[in-house]
């Protein structure tokens, strides 16, 4: 006031007397602080900054007085000294900014802080950190200050991020998204909407954030109307404080602004979080409760899709939803504020802009079809993949890589034409958008220009920021139409998965209530209670929603008493599996009634193995029982296997088991049966799995034990022993109960043959219970318990899943290069070219309006500036259209090639890699991150691109414009530079963490949907669901650090950018004057640099976004190359084989040694031996004891340290790897048949003819059955879900003898075939096998008695070989002892 007193010429006493001391009393306080010991801490603190920015501000119109005092000269001095003001104030801004920050490091790592914190303070202070922030912190993000500090010293960790608020808590999330959908789907059953049920749960905290939306929109539109004032207020030349009024106001405004924004981003992204967690949830929870013949509607690639990319989706409707209304307010406003600039001159640019309108519809729609055509084939190859990698060790011995290669190379080429077509449209998309703005003001100024109007800087200046304020709006309104659609699509394919009835569906209370009554009735009516109640039972694998479904059990009617051990035996394929699946629920029952009596404990066929601890898998949640669990433990005979481990019982089982053997992972299901103590166990056929000692010791000792004496037991089974303990017996044909009754009954009946092999006599057959317990448990003494050091699983303690790897520190610049390799260095080139380019022309458009307004005082020259700005126009328009579809050409070309390379390097990838690595981690690669590089990196990248030369141009601009801009320019430029590293270093190892909290639950996902069924048969679901929500809060904690961070970083940058708009308006109001002796510029110049000044809030905070955001993307290539450069299998030969090698077949190891790893036992030990051509070879041994070993050496799955394997004279190590595995055939232990017809199943390579595939599938018996479900053009499900176990095992067999091959080797190809069938088979194979050196892994003694040679394996080494007749002459042969044990 004093100031303006003075200036309007006012007497002011004592005015330079006041100022002398003001100046005399700061400088004395800066020495007094600068002396002290403390001075550190006082000068460098934030209050000390703001005091310093407040003097330069209020001494400002001081210097404005002495400059417009024509005496200029005579104040030298007070200038000079108000410009060291300057400096200094601006040093102290910038060292508090950088010492603070390492002074808060310096705090957070002091020497004297304890490195461990006391146990209860700690537990106090995670409890009561969500609720110490306070109202300033919340505000500034303050919070995230410590986690920031630990960042730039060290690599983070999960226990350095800050605790999630209570309501992010995924359990509560979860629940209450649960609550409305439960509702929404009483209401409307199958046509339940999820966005209904989400609106029901956070309905009204999103309508609450559209009031602070509304807020900050309006806030907005002030900036413009107050530049439209200043401007005008600097054309009139007025002097006064309504300059410096007007200036901070342009100030305040910003900074008012950035704080709402920040908070919106913050409450929104929170809503977000807690919907993503909630829908993560309730799609895993389906998962649990969704029985196999429901979910048979869904590939398995599709329910993976649901929760890696539909759930993503869903959320982002939260962005478009308030946008959709918020965009046209703001169009509108900004059309109206034009109005008032320029008349009805604006509608010729509205025109342009309505026009654009249905072509961006059209677009919109386009992307939206391409983009469900695209969500279809990418369900498609992520479930090809998926299969691939669940049986990758099979898709090796078979040398299908190719095969498989080709068949997922189908896929993605039918996904990246909709990707391409995608791109493509959006590369139009943004070509609108980004000229939209250019046309828009061209027509605008044209038409007000050709009207007579006198264009002025206020005028053009107001327009052209009103127009930056429709770059957004318009630039973002077709994305949100787009982001809705999407959202939409993801949404109803979520709401029909989840609609989908489940396991225990409430729709079947009332008849509960009935089935219960009869069950009851039959129950009193009996003498002993029946555990099972089976009326006219009819069951089909198809979903309820298929109106005519084939049926696997048809009209049974069965009564099963509590206590009795019932065998289930029956041919392959007559519903033995079926019949169990039906009784635990997994079947759709489409008639009839099915009861069951108390708990239940289920073994499949295929045994389901957790990624854990071996206790963890037996244990299966249930509270841990010493006793019990080493008697579960004996009975199972797991006792010596679990000593042979390195950690014992701790050891870590690989994913679905890799590290352990067959019957290794039979024996841990049964384990985890028993240890349930279940009233009833269903036990699917698991016998067949181990050999003949181990399982005569399982039947004696756990099946018909003291542990389940009492209990309802069914087995279905082809074991004979098995079969002649029964109390009762039923017999299966055709999904028919065809017998039911005793084992004496049952020897008179003419489906006793079902279970009898040649070799069995039938008075052997028929010995009695008793004396069957007495043999076997008199040779288990001697054989199991004696020599049961035996027992011990060398071969396959393998390595142990390693923790996923992230990487530390910058994303290196070599994966920038990596990825514009992968793109092509002429693209990138010519894409940086274009970007460049584009903004040049845009800048130049800019500075030609300012000559024009600055230089112009009439309507004379008018078509002049107009062509050069109609020529401006043309020409950024052009290079727009090439920078968006060399973009679009280039990030489809890196897609390409990316998964190209990634593909062919993890099919390429040793065996041992996949042991290492659990699948659902690979899948996230060629899934989640794959998306990354497909789909977001591109689009963030173009951005960060556009963002970075907008910055470079509005620099420039600035620079030129406001030379005093330059002045603040280097304190600017360190306090961004300190900022950004502050949150780089933070931000990178968050998303990396981030990456890894990910991958659990996509792994413990692809988990759960393999052992469903298991799950569901011992009610472990909440047990599981439990453990997936602790993965989900891991997961949304790492999220909300990431926002946070953000955050906290796009708060300070918008505030720097306030300031700079505050400066340059301060800085134009004191030289902008008549009377100044310094003039900085014209109106024109002077509303160029506010109208580009305005945007770098959103520029500067854009550009570090994009640029931390492109880096965190680029993290998906950087786990993407890190797959691409893993080991590969040795593809090239040192010598190439015959075209028709093996001729003969003759196989010699010579001193083979094979360990798994290096510190292990061998799993072969200096192993000799010779088949001869021609030769049937049978490998018996005890489980664990190196036969798959032998296949595994041979087949070079894994590489042996010592010795030589030589086929027909060829060291097979010298032999191509794939050529190698190609010119041998096998039945491996887990039958293998992929998505597709089974023509393709059987002959994939097309080398036969149709003729040969049925004369061979008739000597497999199994042309009947296929004959009878549509020949072979039948689709085969995923994994061969079509057929029952045995059945697909006798497919596998069909394809090797298709192969003709001279070596063929069978890894227990009979175990899960009736002993009929399997003795039909081995009559099979002798007859087809002819002249064919045939190895057979074996469990049954039966498969191996015809065999001309045995080998005996015993813990890695050969110590018995001979002719099987002879060898059973010599009555202490082990082969002897295991016949006997056998009972053969």
């Amino acid at each position: 006031m004093l100031v303006k007193k003075r200036y309007d010429g006012e007497d002011v006493e004592d005015y330079e007397l006041f100022f002398m001391c003001s100046q005399f009393i700061a400088w004395i306080s800066v020495s007094i602080v600068c002396v002290s010991g403390a001075w550190f801490e006082i000068l460098y603190n934030p209050i000390m900054c703001f005091c310093w920015i407040l003097k330069t501000l209020l001494e400002i119109p001081h210097l404005q007085y002495k400059l417009t005092v024509q005496k200029a000269t005579s104040s030298f001095m007070e200038i000079i000294s108000f410009c060291t003001a300057i400096t200094f104030g601006l040093f102290v801004i910038v060292a508090t900014v950088i010492m603070g920050q390492s002074g808060n490091r310096r705090k957070a790592n002091s020497i004297e802080a304890p490195l461990i914190l006391n146990d209860e303070k700690a537990e106090y202070e995670i409890t009561n950190m969500a609720k110490d922030h306070n109202l300033w912190e919340l505000l500034t993000f303050k919070f995230v200050n410590p986690m920031m500090d630990i960042g730039i010293t060290r690599q983070l960790d999960f226990t350095d991020l800050p605790e999630l608020p209570i309501e992010l808590r995924a359990t509560s999330c979860y629940d209450r998204l649960l609550s409305s959908w439960t509702a929404e789907y009483q209401n409307y059953h199958e046509n339940s909407s999820l966005l209904r049920a989400m609106s029901c749960s956070y309905g009204w905290a999103y309508l609450r954030l559209g009031l602070l939306k509304v807020l900050n929109d309006s806030i907005n539109f002030i900036s413009p109307l107050l530049l439209n004032k200043f401007i005008r207020f600097l054309q009139q030349g007025s002097g006064g404080m309504n300059g410096y009024i007007l200036a901070i106001s342009l100030g305040l405004t910003s900074i008012i602004k950035s704080f709402l924004d920040s908070q919106y981003s913050f409450r929104l992204a929170k809503l977000k979080l807690m919907l993503r967690s909630s829908i993560m949830g309730i799609v895993y929870r389906k998962c649990l409760c969704l029985s196999l013949a429901e979910r048979s509607r869904f590939s398995e690639g599709e329910i993976q899709t649901f929760m890696s990319v539909d759930a993503d989706r869903t959320i982002n409707l939260c962005n478009s939803l308030h946008d959709a209304w918020s965009l046209p307010l703001q169009i509108g406003v900004a059309l109206y504020l034009l109005y008032t600039q320029v008349n009805y001159a604006f509608l010729s640019g509205l025109a342009i802009t309505i026009l654009l309108i249905p072509v961006n519809k059209w677009i919109s729609t386009r992307i939206a079809c391409a983009t469900e055509k695209m969500m279809k084939q990418k369900d498609q190859r992520i479930s090809c993949a998926g299969e691939l990698l669940a049986h990758i060790r099979t898709v090796k011995m078979y040398s299908w890589e190719k095969l498989f290669t080709e068949r997922l190379m189908e896929r993605r080429e039918s996904e990246v034409k909709h990707l391409a077509t995608r791109k493509y449209l959006d590369a139009w998309c943004v070509y609108f958008w980004a000229t939209t703005p250019t046309l828009f003001s061209l027509f605008t100024f044209s038409i007000f220009a050709i009207m007579g109007h006198t264009l002025d800087a206020a005028t053009v200046f107001t327009c052209v920021a009103l127009f930056n304020t429709l770059i957004s709006p318009l630039n973002s309104f077709p994305w949100v139409i787009n982001g809705m659609i999407d959202a939409v699509i993801s949404s109803r394919r979520l709401s029909n998965y989840l609609s989908t009835p489940e396991h225990h569906s409430p729709e079947l209370t009332a008849s509960d209530v009935i089935l219960k009554y009869q069950f009851k009735r039959y129950t009193e009516a009996m003498h002993n209670p029946m555990a099972f109640v089976l009326q006219n039972v009819c069951c089909s694998w198809s979903s309820s929603s298929v109106s005519d479904p084939s049926m696997v059990l048809r009209d049974i009617s069965l009564q099963l008493q509590k206590g009795l051990f019932i065998a289930i035996v029956g041919e392959v394929g007559s519903g033995k599996s079926s019949l169990l699946n039906s009784v635990i629920g997994e079947t759709h029952v489409v008639s009839g009634s099915i009861s069951s009596c108390g708990s239940i404990a289920y073994v499949p066929q295929v045994p389901w193995i957790l990624s854990g601890s071996l206790q963890d898998n037996i244990l299966l949640g249930k509270e841990f029982d010493p006793r019990r669990y080493k008697e579960v433990i004996h009975a199972c005979a797991l006792d010596v296997d679990i000593s042979a481990m390195a950690r014992g019982d701790m050891s870590h089982i690989g994913e679905k088991g890799t590290n352990l053997s067959g019957g290794q992972r039979a024996r841990v299901a049964l384990a985890r049966a028993l240890y349930q103590n279940s009233d009833v166990y269903l036990f699917d056929d698991i016998l067949s799995a181990v050999d003949s000692q181990v399982a005569s010791w399982i039947l004696e000792n756990a099946i018909m034990g003291p542990q389940l004496m009492q209990k309802t037991r069914l087995l279905s089974t082809h074991n004979l022993q098995a079969i002649s303990a029964a109390d009762m017996i039923v017999v299966m044909a055709n999904g028919l109960v065809k017998w039911f009754g005793t084992l004496e009954s049952f020897l008179a009946t003419p489906y006793s043959r079902i279970s009898k092999s040649d070799s069995s006599s039938p008075t052997l057959f028929a010995v009695s219970v008793k004396e069957k317990a007495q043999i076997v448990s008199c040779e288990l003494r001697t054989d199991v318990i004696v020599e049961d050091d035996s027992v011990v699983a060398y071969e396959e303690q393998k390595d142990q899943v390693e923790a996923e790897a992230r990487k530390e520190g910058v994303v290196e610049l070599s994966v920038y290069k990596k990825y514009a390799t992968f793109a092509g260095w002429s693209i990138v080139t010519l894409i940086f070219l274009s970007a460049f380019l584009m903004q040049a022309s845009r800048n130049g458009n800019d500075l030609w309006l300012t000559y024009w307004v600055d230089t112009s005082t009439g309507t004379n020259n008018t078509s002049f500036y107009l062509i050069i700005l109609a020529m401006f126009g043309i020409i950024n328009s052009l290079f727009t259209l090439g920078r968006a579809f060399s973009f679009a050409f280039g990030g489809l070309r890196a897609a390409i090639h990316i998964h190209a390379s990634l593909l062919e390097n993890i099919i390429s990838a040793p065996v041992c890699f996949f042991d290492q690595n659990p699948s659902g981690r690979i899948l996230n690669r060629l899934s989640s991150d794959l998306y990354a590089v497909d789909d977001s990196l591109p689009f963030i990248l173009n951005i960060f691109v556009a963002n970075f030369f907008s910055l470079l141009g509005t620099l420039v601009i600035l620079s030129y414009s406001q030379v005093s801009f330059l002045l603040v320019l280097l304190p600017l430029w360190l306090i961004y530079r300190k900022l950004q590293f502050y949150y780089r270093s933070t931000s990178r190892e968050v998303r990396r963490l981030d990456s890894v909290a990910r991958s659990p639950i996509y792994s413990s996902f692809t988990e759960t949907l393999d052992g469903s069924s298991t799950i569901r048969a011992f009610q472990k679901e909440g047990f599981f669901l439990a453990k997936f929500i602790q993965h989900v809060t891991l997961y949304q904690k790492t999220s909300y650090s990431e926002l946070t961070a953000s955050l906290w970083l796009s708060l300070r940058l918008q505030l720097l950018a306030g300031f700079i708009i505050l400066f340059i308006a301060m800085m134009a109001t004191v030289t902008f004057h008549s009377s100044s002796l310094v003039n900085l510029g014209t109106p024109g110049l002077v509303g160029l640099a506010l109208s580009y000044a305005a945007p770098v809030v959103s520029l500067l905070n854009g550009f570090l976004t994009t640029f931390t955001e492109t880096e965190k993307e680029m993290i998906s290539v950087e786990r993407v190359a890190e797959y691409v450069g893993i080991p590969k299998e040795e593809l090239k030969e040192s010598e190439s084989a015959p075209r028709n090698w093996p001729t003969e077949g003759k196989i010699e190891f010579v001193n083979v040694t094979l360990r798994y790893k290096p510190e292990l036992p061998p799993a072969l030990n200096d192993v000799s031996f010779l088949v001869e051509s021609g030769m049937q070879v049978g490998i018996i041994g005890r489980t664990g004891a190196g036969k798959s070993s032998v296949l595994n050496a041979l087949f070079r799955l894994v590489p042996i340290c010592n010795g030589r394997i030589l086929v027909d004279g060829i060291d097979v190590a010298k032999v191509a790897v794939r050529e190698l595995r190609a010119h041998f055939a096998v039945v491996p232990q887990s039958p293998f048949l992929f998505d597709g017809s089974l023509r393709e199943n059987l002959d994939p390579f097309h080398k036969t003819t149709d003729l040969r595939v049925w004369e061979v599938l008739e000597k497999c018996h199994m042309k009947a059955e296929i004959e009878s479900i549509g020949g072979l053009d039948i689709h085969v499900k995923e994994s061969g879900a079509s057929f029952s176990v045995g059945q697909r095992q006798l497919l596998c067999l069909a394809r090797a003898i298709l192969k003709s091959s001279k070596v063929l080797c069978l890894d227990e190809c009979t175990a899960n075939v009736d002993n009929q069938t399997a003795s039909l088979l081995q009559d099979t194979i002798s007859a087809e096998c002819k002249g064919i050196t045939v190895l057979t892994i074996a469990h049954r003694i039966s498969t191996v008695m015809k065999m001309d040679n045995i080998l005996v394996l015993d813990r890695g080494e050969l110590v018995e070989e001979g002719n099987p007749e002879i060898l059973m002459n010599h009555k202490s042969s082990r082969f002897a002892r295991f016949a006997k044990a056998s009972q053969m």
